[in-house]
This record gives structure tokens, sequence and C-alpha cells, in this order.
């Protein structure tokens, strides 16, 4: 099994649960000088580029690295897109294998990754075809690559891995078929965690905005004439980040089910800071929810509370684990 870390705290974590240093790939396409060293001195081998500056500064720093060749891909289908900064467009692959060669830089494969949370698998077809076009273009410089990384983008919800893999695999049949000798890895953090835990937060004040009607788009009989902001103890700069850094849009379950003559109002939800961007929803049509009350949300696993911060002095998210009920 391969670990992919992308910085020295995560060789440090990894090599502390006695994880070898042969089965780490240093997977961050730009490593600082320091850190190319310290995996170098702590036997970690397999790293990535995608660049001629970087692999030149590989080879100055650690001369026995295995380097693996990121490519870019078309990552317009996943909510958050990487390939605007990493990965080598096919064109300059060629140079770059030539550029290690002559640098006596070992070479062992290729990865991508087509960004995270993809919603569509035929991303993955792509790429695994461009990769198999670096593995032909690096026989010319006598390399016998047998790594290829397929890199994460697993969503973890809406799509399940089941019908990624329907996708990916015959794909990898196709153009790395059984008998070519090379090891395929992944990288499925989102999909592990993305429905890690849900969040509950606290409706800790409320304010009311009187509408005047006079070019309204609300439909009075259905709703009424008031729109209602509600603020929570959690916002953009604690779990809800994933707002402005995952592109998502959580949608909160309410505590108490409404009854169905109970009036609905449009209403937005805010988190606790002083800043305005501080707002994790609008447009809402809640039924009128007091001061005390709670409101939970599903899938807030992955880039939520990894990202948060104690901004304005606000306190981080606490976790609390539950066992489920069959396992009591």
């Amino acid at each position: 099994m391969c670990y992919s870390v992308s910085l020295q705290a995560e060789i440090e974590l990894v090599q502390g649960i006695g994880v070898k240093p042969e089965n780490i790939i240093y997977a961050n396409p730009c490593k600082q000088i320091s850190q190319i060293k310290f995996a170098a001195k702590n036997g970690v081998q397999m790293m990535t580029f995608d660049n001629e500056v970087e692999l030149s500064k590989v080879s100055r720093n650690h001369p026995n690295a295995k380097m693996v060749l990121r490519i870019a891909t078309d990552d317009s289908k996943s909510s958050a897109r990487l390939s605007v900064k990493f990965g080598a467009p096919l064109k300059s692959c060629r140079h770059l294998l030539e550029m290690a060669k002559n640098l006596n830089v070992d070479v062992i494969g290729v990865s991508f990754h087509v960004g995270s949370g993809c919603m569509d698998p035929k991303a993955y077809v792509q790429s695994i075809s461009d990769a198999r076009m670096v593995f032909e273009m690096a026989t010319e410089f006598g390399y016998k690559m047998w790594l290829l990384d397929i890199g994460g983008g697993f969503p973890g919800t809406d799509v399940s891995l089941k019908q990624m893999a329907a996708v990916i695999n015959p794909a990898l049949d196709l153009y790395f078929p059984e008998g070519s000798a090379v090891e395929i890895i992944a990288e499925p953090g989102r999909y592990y965690v993305a429905s890690a835990f849900s969040l509950a937060v606290n409706i800790i004040a409320k304010k009311e905005v009187r509408l005047d009607g006079s070019g309204s788009d609300v439909d009075e009989e259905n709703y009424p004439n008031k729109n209602i902001m509600y603020y929570v103890n959690d916002g953009v700069y604690g779990s809800f980040n994933c707002i402005f850094f995952d592109h998502a849009h959580p949608k909160p379950i309410l505590q108490k089910k409404p009854s169905p003559d109970q009036p609905l109002y449009s209403s937005s939800l805010w988190g606790p800071t002083c800043d305005a961007l501080d707002q994790i929803a609008e447009h809402l049509q809640l039924p009128e929810l007091q001061v005390g009350d709670w409101l939970l949300f599903d899938n807030m696993g992955a880039y939520t509370v990894a990202a948060s911060s104690t901004f304005n002095g606000f306190q981080q998210t606490c976790i609390h684990y539950a066992m489920p009920r069959a396992a009591w």
C-alpha cells in the first residue's frame, strides 16, 4: 500500500505510525527545498513533478529520487479544479522526459488528478488514455515506468464509487491490461470522509425584515410578507468554509418536521462572526424557527473542519463521536 503525502508534516505523521519510506509518495508537485532534503534524509524516494524547475530542484537535492510525472487533465466537471495549478500538458511531457534523462533522474510513472468532487467518471477515461501516451513516450528514453496514480476526485456522495469503478476499470483494462506490470494506485481521501459526520448548529439570534410588497417577487399567498435572518453558532470561517473553498451548497435539516399548514418564510442563514460575508444560505423557505432551535447538516466531512479557523475569536467546532446504533 502507498501513502500519498503533500508535505513534511505528513511524512512525519505516517512514518510515526510505522509506514516504511518505500511506501510513501511525496505527491506535491511544488515542494520546498528543505522538505525535499528531509524526504531524502528519511528515505522517501517517490515524488511528483510537472515542470522543468521542479525537476532540476529535485535532481540537485535528492539524486536518488524516483519521479512521477503529473499530467494535466480536464477537470471541468469537478467542484474544485486542480489543473489550473498542477499538471504538465501532454505537449510538454516529451521534453520533460528528455530533460530527466539528461539529468540522470529516474522517472517511474505518471500521475493525474481530475479535480476534487468529480461528477463525471468519463474524465478518468481521457486521463488514463493520456497517461498511456506518456508511458509510450518514456520508452523512447529507455524508461520502464511501472506506476500509475489516478489521483482522487471520487465524490463520496451523489456519484457512488461503484458507478465510478464501472467506468474506470474498463479504461484501465484497455490501456493498462493485466500483464502490463503496472501498479495502479489512487487517492480517495474525499470518498472516505465525505459522510464522516453530520453538523448540528444552534440558532443564536434572528431578525425579521418586512417586505414592502411593491416590486417584490414574493408570492404573498403562499409565503408571508417577511424575510427572516437566522444567525447560527458556526459559519464560513468554521465548518462552512466548504462554501467558499469547495463550492458546496449545504442544505439544513429541521429538528422538527413542520406541519402541512405551517406558513413558510423566505429565510437566510448566517454565521456568528462580524463579517457580512459570513453567509451560509439564502432564499430558503422555512417555517418560523426560534432562538435555541437546532439545524442539522449531513455529509459535512470533507473540506469542512479541516480548514476551519478561530477568526473573530470563535472556537472551532467541537467533535463528538457516536457509535452507530447497530453496533451497540
